[in-house]
């Protein structure tokens, strides 16, 4: 019998993050620091308004963009939050954050292109520039820089083949962020190059001590930007998978057509569920996300505080929900911690080669999980570091 799968598929790696979650989840009395989305439940007037739109037999599919009306107050929501300027008939709602990254890369890349991506970054972005032909190309960002994006970094990465840019600040593992004057040092260098920069922004509500700033906000850039976020993380609505995208015309198009033939549509009830996080409650829904933001803040502080004293050096990170200590002076790196730490003391992080070789030293922990949780856990490591260093 032949081989029947896709090369480009039959390369791919399993989830350096799923193989934690599977076992932890048949664990008893595990806690886990691995999971990415908000521990606190999507408002209730959201998902009663998602309720009602069932009970009005709103169930049928809406149009391939998504609703007009949540398109609307998706770029009223970019100005009123970020000072950006984006076009409701150049946006497509889409089946979070993810599909959306897929859809640009799927538009964009052809066999042979170079996407570079920050390391350490978010899973999904290399596999899916590979599953395009394309090749994706690590610039490192290291911790003595804060793991920002320096423009001598990405200069040296950048070759004839360079053709875009995966851009995802606030970072996932690290929790990094970039100033506006950060983000002013590197846009030169992209259009420079002519690189078209995919903006991966999901993360821009949670800020700690600074307001994000977004690329597309530098002129020059909103017609070589596709912007992306979406309403997990902001209104703890993960399970609802919804998301979107803003692009210049000409990409829009293309990734519109490959949206219509593959998704159709995102969830009809989703998008009456988030057209009411930013039109009907819009005030009240702003005021549980600052709520959140200072939870997620004060938990923040305590787990850098915790590693730290353990002897993990501990960058401290600016925004998202995570922290990316280093586990060098465990004697292990991130991989052999992660799995000792687990079967010795039933926690569960990642190790952070899972993003990256820039991570192989870290591991990634969320603090999108309780106080209760997070001292525990944070005595479990503590016991776990003393007993094995040296």
């Amino acid at each position: 019998m032949r081989d029947f799968l896709n090369e480009r598929a039959s390369r791919l790696q399993p989830s350096g993050i799923r193989k934690f979650f599977d076992i932890v989840s048949e664990m008893k009395d595990a806690i886990s620091l691995g999971v990415g989305e908000p521990d606190f439940p999507t408002p209730w007037d959201i998902r009663e308004a998602a309720i009602r739109s069932i009970q009005k037999g709103y169930t049928q599919y809406t149009g391939n963009r998504g609703l007009p009306a949540l398109r609307e107050e998706i770029c009223r929501y970019l100005s009123d939050r970020f000072s950006l300027s984006c076009d409701p008939e150049h946006t497509v709602v889409t089946v979070g954050a993810s599909e959306a990254i897929d859809l640009v890369l799927r538009a964009v890349c052809e066999v042979g292109d170079e996407v570079l991506i920050p390391d350490p970054s978010y899973v999904s972005y290399a596999p899916c520039v590979s599953l395009q032909g394309g090749t994706p190309v690590p610039v490192l960002c290291k911790a003595e820089n804060g793991f920002i994006l320096t423009p001598e970094a990405l200069e040296a990465a950048i070759t004839p083949k360079t053709k875009a840019l995966v851009l995802a600040y606030p970072n996932n593992p690290t929790g990094a962020i970039m100033t506006k004057e950060q983000l002013a040092a590197i846009v030169p260098v992209i259009e420079k190059h002519d690189l078209f920069v995919i903006a991966d922004e999901i993360y821009g509500e949670l800020t700690y001590g600074a307001r994000h700033v977004s690329v597309l906000s530098f002129p020059g850039m909103a017609e070589r930007t596709a912007f992306i976020s979406g309403f997990s993380k902001a209104f703890s609505m993960t399970g609802w998978r919804v998301g979107f995208v803003c692009a210049p015309p000409h990409v829009d198009e293309a990734l519109f057509r490959i949206h219509q033939y593959t998704i159709m549509c995102a969830p009809t009830a989703g998008q009456y569920a988030a057209l009411t996080a930013l039109r009907s409650g819009r005030e009240e829904n702003y005021a549980v996300v600052e709520k959140m933001r200072e939870e997620y803040n004060r938990r923040r502080r305590f787990l850098v505080s915790a590693f730290n004293e353990m002897g993990l050096t501990c960058f401290e990170p600016k925004g998202a929900f995570y922290v990316f200590p280093c586990v060098e002076s465990s004697g292990m790196d991130g991989e052999a911690f992660a799995n000792r730490l687990l079967e010795e003391e039933k926690v569960a992080v990642v190790p952070g080669s899972a993003f990256g070789s820039c991570g192989r030293s870290h591991v990634r922990c969320s603090y999108a999980t309780s106080m209760a949780q997070l001292n525990e856990a944070a005595d479990r490591i503590a016991a776990f570091v003393a007993r094995h260093k040296g």
